[in-house]
């Protein structure tokens, strides 16, 4: 059963690669499943799903964007009767914190068939340095709906070596983790906290859910930006502002606080312009 890889469904997004690349420093078989890999696998191509699962004995389960965004339930839902059928035995999915749809993904899992484990993630400090909140620290500023509404966000490394340990352990199958870094934090404590990294102020500016919505549809389209400022409406509300232990159950191991995630990213270079 060793020699079956593991397929890592989203292998170039932030997290999926990661857990790739984990996998293969362990000297395990890995099939990246994204839509130019060797082996595609597109969530819009429902027809490359059997070939990308097939012969895997594992799997690790992210939908991009979301799994607000619509129709992603169901479509996960065939991916788990495709799974079953072609005699997949373990799928690790990546699921949201505190989100309604990303609950329906998790029944979804739960009732496959398939040995399931879950692993529902707080909001992801890598946002401030390879996602959608980079370019506003680049330009000093933290614009963030919410108020003084707190999360405990947490270091996508950490949620990543849950998965792996779900994946390859003994012990973690039937297990539901749900991860969050170690402490409850503002936008302002994060803004304080990157300034102390980067050695130049980032100011928190509290916007409105409307300048919110405005802000990533001028990036991203007015469709992405009602999803996003739905999920941020949901979850900003006071109902994820409490810690876990999911990852020092699954790893024996506390979980990695934003301070650190900030030093080490401004060390590595990760708020330059050139990043």
């Amino acid at each position: 059963m060793k020699d079956q890889p593991i397929l890592v469904i989203g292998a170039t997004g932030k997290t999926g690669r990661r857990v790739a690349s984990r996998l293969e420093a362990r000297g395990l078989p890995v099939r990246r499943g994204s839509r130019s890999s060797a082996t595609p696998f597109d969530w819009e191509a429902p027809e490359t799903w059997a070939s990308a699962l097939r012969g895997a004995r594992a799997v690790h389960v992210t939908y991009f964007p979301v799994l607000a965004f619509p129709g992603a339930v169901e479509k996960l839902e065939s991916l788990c009767e495709t799974a079953r059928d072609v005699g997949v035995e373990h799928l690790v999915l990546l699921s949201g914190r505190g989100e309604q749809h990303a609950r329906l993904g998790e029944e979804v899992v739960r009732n496959s068939g398939v040995d399931f484990t879950i692993v529902r993630a707080a909001w992801f400090a890598q946002n401030f340095s390879e996602g959608y909140l980079r370019d506003p620290v680049l330009a000093s500023v933290l614009p963030m709906p919410g108020g003084d509404v707190a999360e405990p966000i947490i270091d996508i490394d950490d949620i990543a070596d849950v998965a792996v340990a779900a994946l390859t352990e003994e012990g973690h199958k039937g297990e539901l983790y749900e991860v969050t870094g170690p402490r409850l934090m503002t936008f302002a404590d994060m803004a304080a906290d990157l300034t102390r990294a980067m050695g130049r102020e980032i100011r928190h500016i509290p916007i409105s859910f409307e300048a919110f919505h405005a802000t990533i549809a001028e990036a991203g389209g007015s469709f992405v930006a009602d999803v996003f400022t739905a999920i941020a409406r949901e979850t900003l509300d006071g109902r994820n502002a409490h810690t876990t232990d999911g990852v020092m159950r699954a790893l024996g191991r506390p979980t990695r606080d934003f301070a650190d995630f900030a030093r080490d990213a401004a060390g590595t270079g990760a708020w330059t312009s050139a990043a």
